[in-house]
């Protein structure tokens, strides 16, 4: 296990938040620690794609997984993630579309 601070945190963040259905995960778990069968149910994607999903989370270093009896809920690594996630989805920004895709990549 490697401990990451300041730049690389963010970079792991951003490559995590880059991909929507992770973003959505990341979103949902801000809310509250699910179980993967319920991330799929409410996100509407399939039970693999949320395990592939919560794999590069969990490795990014993002969430974590709790045992739970047989099952295992996923959560925030850090609850501050969860404060920086809310804080991030009310920030407004002026975009060039010369400069920025709708999905977010750069095309300049």
């Amino acid at each position: 296990m490697e401990t990451l601070t300041h730049a690389p945190v963010l970079a792991r963040f951003g490559y995590a938040a880059s991909d929507p259905t992770r973003a959505r995960i990341l979103l949902a778990l801000a809310d509250a620690p699910a179980y993967p069968s319920d991330l799929a149910d409410t996100l509407e994607v399939s039970r693999q794609s949320i395990s592939n999903h919560l794999t590069c989370l969990r490795g990014c270093g993002l969430v974590m997984a709790v045992p739970d009896g047989r099952r295992s809920r996923y959560e925030l690594a850090d609850a501050r993630l969860g404060n920086a996630i809310r804080d991030l989805i009310g920030v407004v920004l002026a975009v060039d579309p010369a400069c920025c895709a709708p999905d977010g990549t750069c095309v300049a």
